[in-house]
């Protein structure tokens, strides 16, 4: 199949998925998860009505962006993002997906603040508990978004888990099902400044539980563009080093 039809196959699997909850599927905003996919590929998937660009890699991204800026499409960052790669980030991103602990949430105002300008966020949890994943502890979330909100540059706008990698849907849910309840906790203490506006959960594996659970945006990689060449350890690395977790 080709990338557009694979990318109407996504959008008819959410519009199924949306009608489970009583949702459209205009409510649900689809981001592409575009690591390793080649330019001109991605191209493809923006002319077949791909609105949305996520990437995981900062430099793999601004080469990207340098062939495509002139295409009409939105980028936002869905990988974890180091403090030494602040700066190159907000030269495509609109939108960071993975913000998890004080040090990045300190070097992103340092940065806007210089360059006088602010960043729509998510607060990326880990709601597997697994050590290889990166976001804050669950038990911690609630904590840090009221520690962010206090930055004016930082536009709280919702909410970012990668559910557990299995084929046990009840243990895929739970994942889901714990980022729901901290996104309503969020809500309910009124924070200022944190409107949660978004639940980013559900990839290709998942979308459509993660849509029943709450989901109002996905990021959708290998169902769109095939298996990628890089397996996922590149990405989610079984070890993290000292420098991923700051």
């Amino acid at each position: 199949m080709s990338i557009k039809e694979n990318l109407e196959l996504v959008k008819q699997n959410i519009a199924d998925a949306v009608t489970k909850v009583g949702k459209k599927p205009e409510d649900i905003i689809l981001v592409m998860a575009t690591k390793t996919v080649d330019p001109e590929r991605i191209r493809e998937a923006i002319h077949a009505d791909g609105r949305i660009i996520g990437e995981n890699k900062v430099q793999e991204a601004l080469k990207k962006y340098e062939v495509l800026k002139g295409e009409n499409a939105e980028w936002h960052f869905i990988g974890h993002l180091q403090t030494n790669k602040v700066k190159d980030v907000l030269k495509f991103a609109s939108m960071i997906h993975s913000v998890d602990r004080m040090s990045l949430v300190e070097k992103l105002d340092q940065r806007l603040r210089h360059d006088g300008r602010s960043m729509d966020i998510l607060v990326q949890i880990n709601t597997s508990y697994e050590e290889s994943k990166y976001g804050i502890a669950p038990e911690e979330a609630i904590s840090l978004v009221k520690q962010i909100a206090r930055y004016d540059t930082l536009k709280i706008r919702g909410l970012m888990t990668i559910g557990l990698f299995t084929k046990d849907e009840v243990k895929i849910r739970k994942c889901f099902k714990l980022l729901k309840e901290i996104n309503d906790k969020i809500i309910k203490e009124g924070i200022d400044r944190a409107e949660m506006k978004y639940l980013s959960m559900g990839m290709s594996g998942d979308y459509q539980i993660a849509i029943e659970e709450g989901a109002n945006m996905v990021r959708i990689g290998t169902a769109i563009f095939g298996a990628r060449p890089t397996p996922d350890a590149y990405y989610w690395p079984s070890e993290k080093t000292d420098a991923d977790r700051e």
